[in-house]
Order: C-alpha cells, then sequence, then structure tokens
C-alpha cells in the first residue's frame, strides 16, 4: 500500500472535531466598563424613593451672623438665628429598567451546559448598569453635568486640559474634594499636556487598579462624560459624602425581588406564546448637597495639539 493511500485512509482533523466537546466562553460583551463613578461615590439609603434636600438660605444667613467674639460684660449679647430654605428640593429615585422576553423551548433545551435564563440576564443587568453611569452623569433632572452652579463652571485656556485648568477646578472645590472625572481620552490629553511641560502625573492603586492623580487627587476615567461631534467634553471634580455635604448616591434597599442593592429581577409570567419575562429594575438617583461641591472645566479638546516651540519661539 502507498504512502499516498495511508494518509487519505487516516482520521481527518475535520471529521474528528464531530466527536469533541467544544470549550464554550460566556457572552463577551466589549460595553461592559468598570463604571468606576458607581464605585467612587458614596451611597445613602432612602426611604419611599424621595430624598428631601434642605439647606441654609446663604445670602440671609450671611446678613444674619451677628456673632461677637469677647463681648464686654456690660454688653448685650447677640442674637441671630440660622434661616433655611423653605420650599426644599426633593429627588425622587428613577427607575431604569429592561423588559427580558425568553422562548420556553430555548430555555428549555439549549442551556447546558450555561443556562439561557441566567446569561440572558447577566447581559441584560449590565446593560442598565451602564445606563445607571450615564443617567448619574446626564440626566437632565439630577444628572451631576446638568446640577453645576453658574460660578463652579469653568473654561478651558488653551482647549487642552492642562494642569492650571485642573488646578483652576481645585480652586473651585477647595474644601476636601474627592476626585477628577474624565473620558478616557481626555486623561489621556491631559496627560499629553503634563508631559510637554515636564509634570508625569503621579498614580496610586485604588480598588486593585492603577489611576494617575493630579494635585493627588485621582482621575476616574468614564465613558460617560460623552465627546461632542466638535471634539469637546468635560471634566467633574467632586467632593462626596453627606458629612462633608458633597455629591452623594441615592438608592432604596429591600426592593421586591432585589438582586443587589437597589437592583430588582421580577418573573412577570408566560404569555400565550410560551414566552417568559422578567423585569429588570433599577432605582437610583443622585444629590448635589451644596453648590460648592461639584464643579467643571468645559471645552476640553481630546485631540487638541499645541505647539508649543512656536508659542515660547
Amino acid at each position: 500500500m502507498s504512502e499516498d493511500n495511508e494518509v487519505r485512509r487516516t482520521l481527518n482533523e475535520q471529521a474528528a472535531r464531530q466527536l469533541a466537546n467544544a470549550t464554550k466562553t460566556r457572552a463577551q460583551w466589549s460595553g461592559i466598563t468598570p463604571r468606576w463613578l458607581v464605585s467612587f461615590l458614596p451611597w445613602t439609603p432612602v426611604e419611599a424613593g424621595i430624598y428631601r434636600l434642605n439647606r441654609v438660605k446663604e445670602a440671609a444667613a450671611a446678613g444674619a451672623s451677628d456673632v461677637t467674639c469677647s463681648p464686654r460684660n456690660d454688653a448685650d449679647l447677640p442674637e441671630s438665628y440660622v434661616p433655611y430654605e423653605e420650599h426644599p428640593r426633593e429627588y425622587s429615585l428613577n427607575a431604569v429598567t429592561s423588559v427580558l422576553d425568553v422562548q420556553t423551548r430555548v430555555s428549555d433545551l439549549y442551556s447546558h451546559p450555561i443556562d439561557q435564563i441566567q446569561e440572558q440576564l447577566r447581559l441584560l443587568i449590565e446593560k442598565v448598569k451602564e445606563k445607571q453611569e450615564h443617567e448619574l452623569i446626564n440626566n437632565s433632572e439630577y444628572g451631576l453635568l446638568n446640577n453645576i452652579a453658574p460660578q463652579q463652571r469653568v473654561q478651558t485656556r488653551t482647549g487642552a486640559p492642562t494642569p492650571d485648568d485642573l488646578d483652576e477646578l481645585i480652586a473651585r472645590v477647595w474644601k476636601e474634594p474627592a476626585f477628577f472625572i474624565a473620558h478616557p481620552r481626555a486623561i489621556a490629553a491631559f496627560g499629553r499636556e503634563c508631559t510637554k511641560r515636564g509634570v508625569p502625573p503621579a498614580t496610586i492603586n485604588l480598588f486593585g487598579n492603577p489611576f494617575i492623580t493630579w494635585r493627588g487627587l485621582p482621575i476616574v476615567p468614564s465613558d460617560k462624560l460623552t465627546i461632542g461631534e466638535d471634539g469637546k467634553t468635560n471634566i467633574l471634580l467632586l467632593r462626596t459624602g453627606e458629612k462633608k455635604q458633597g455629591v452623594v448616591g441615592l438608592f432604596q434597599p429591600g426592593v421586591p425581588g432585589e438582586v443587589a442593592p437597589s437592583l430588582s429581577v421580577r418573573f412577570m409570567g408566560i404569555n400565550r406564546k410560551a414566552i417568559a419575562s422578567y423585569l429588570i429594575s433599577l432605582y437610583c438617583s443622585a444629590a448635589v448637597l451644596t453648590e460648592d461641591a461639584i464643579a467643571v472645566l468645559d471645552g476640553v479638546e481630546v485631540d487638541h495639539y499645541f505647539d508649543y516651540d512656536k508659542k515660547f519661539a
């Protein structure tokens, strides 16, 4: 028998694969991000989905601050009080929701080795959590970008984010600032500007991950700070926590069907077409307790290149 015939009669690789089990991965989705803002924010539980933010009337309080030091024995003590806002703002938790529909025949027959319903729920929960972070930044009512006082807005000096720009943000949020938030490309642009000036930013490790810093404050990446068609974005600086009168996230524990704080998955039943439905709900909001707890750098150009040799020639 010739050598060629021996080769033809050998079990080929393609045929052998029909009897082999492939090792399968779970569905991979590139849209999943670390969602650092959710991790860095302190979260305050609320009752009945409502958070009332009581504030002092700043202008009136300044006028009523009749406080004296070491009054004379025969002097009358000053009388004063601190006035409150009569109509405080109330935050209601918003729901980020999605409905999963699964054909029961599919889930019955094709759930080994990976459970189809659990896998679909896992991916939809990830999408809901991504939407949560987007809303925390961009929501028209409670989003951070839409709750910044005019005096807390800073415009870039040259377009690209520079150390001077971030120093100006620190000057606006000077009482115990916690961290910056920026798009990854804005962070890269800031890194380039620092390198040009010979002041590369230091790096620290938080939650087991490296973050670049400025003045000791971590710069947290989030792609939910969008880049507009003009190539511009924003950089935020926050002070956080109720004790520091900063920014807090809001959630309600103990919601029905809770699988994580303020996140619930509820079975909605099976219809006449054998479609099983599951409701995924995530309730959240955010509050800026005082105006000086947050500042924003506007007009940040992520692809701006400045000719320093020409500028300083």
